[in-house]
């Protein structure tokens, strides 16, 4: 199987070309840069096929994804600076990545008649209540600029397409790039106390665990919307495991709090509401829970628990030299 993979120097497309090196599949990436500019890991997406390309440029993308003739697409590249999308220089930008770059890409999966995948975001709804986010429901209410254009990325797909997996995802980390995580081990490694937002609740995804379910996902013809974050282990918030980790959906603090317990920080974390927090420009989300029942229901393997995630996470940045660096 061959696959043409957009996004690769950024978090998730990195993981989706090194998991299909793993099952031997012939992974083609793509993003806007000349060559490669991920991380030099030495995994297998450093050294693989790469094309630049401009997704917006419609007939750039006919081109040499006509020329590529894959068997199918995964699409990870999109703006996902949240707050820079609200700038009123920056949305047409924005519209013109997520929603025109996606309508190109799903042209010519249409003309060459190969499955799509399209990465999408919880942002696409109102983020109220508490209750999971149904894969299914389609009672839209973005909040900001980057969740009406996500949104309108996943319009084109399923308006184009037959074949076509759109994944909603939340609070995402990987080994390539920016994230919380490595933003609040760099902050908590010089700071005494760091305040935390504790009115926002989900779950996060890491990207090594999203790609393996992705290239799942490709080997089937379950086409549809699913969701898919890291799993809970309990059912609400507040619960523990054998360990003392708190379990089931988290807030961010919460999420902090694990971050720091499994590096041995002893930073204090400060819990405050998203209006005592400010700074956020694009309006957030209270509720990013995201229900992914419909995984199972149709044979495919949920992430693995997030603190699980979390500690393998931590595993691979200690082999980069992640905490040799922050304690020079």
């Amino acid at each position: 199987m061959k696959v043409f993979v957009t996004g690769v120097n950024g978090q998730l497309g990195h993981d989706v070309m090194n998991e299909l090196a793993k099952r031997n599949y012939e992974g083609v990436g793509s993003d806007l840069a000349p060559e490669y500019a991920g991380v030099k890991d030495g995994s297998s997406v450093t050294s693989a096929p790469y094309i630049s390309l401009d997704i917006t440029d419609g007939d750039a993308v006919d081109k040499v994804i006509t020329e590529v003739n894959p068997d199918v697409i995964i699409h990870c590249a999109a703006w996902t600076a949240v707050d820079m999308a609200e700038d009123d220089d920056k949305v047409e930008a924005v519209k013109n990545v997520n929603v025109n770059g996606t309508q190109n890409i799903a042209n010519v999966a249409k003309k060459l008649d190969v499955p799509m995948v399209y990465i999408s975001t919880d942002y696409v709804f109102d983020g109220q209540g508490t209750k999971p986010w149904k894969p299914d429901f389609k009672g839209y209410k973005p909040m900001n600029v980057y969740g009406e254009t996500k949104l309108g990325g996943e319009e084109a797909v399923a308006n184009t397409l037959d074949k076509y997996f759109i994944v909603r995802i939340a609070w995402v980390f990987g080994v390539n790039g920016s994230n919380f995580i490595k933003t609040m081990l760099k902050v908590g490694s010089n700071h005494d106390e760091v305040k935390v937002v504790d009115d926002q609740i989900g779950t996060p995804t890491y990207t090594f665990d999203l790609a393996r379910l992705l290239v799942d996902m490709i080997e089937s013809d379950k086409y549809g919307y699913y969701h898919a974050t890291n799993s809970e282990l309990a059912p609400s918030r507040g619960d523990y495991d054998e360990n003392g980790t708190k379990t089931g959906y988290i807030s961010w603090y919460d999420f902090t709090k694990e971050i720091y317990r499994q590096a041995n920080y002893t930073t204090k974390v400060t819990p405050v509401t998203t209006v005592e927090y400010g700074l956020s420009k694009a309006v957030r989300p209270f509720n990013s829970r995201l229900d992914k029942t419909k995984l199972t229901e149709n044979g495919f393997k949920p992430l693995p628990t997030w603190p699980d995630a979390v500690s393998r996470y931590l595993e691979i940045l200690k082999k980069q030299g992640f905490f040799d660096e922050l304690n020079k």
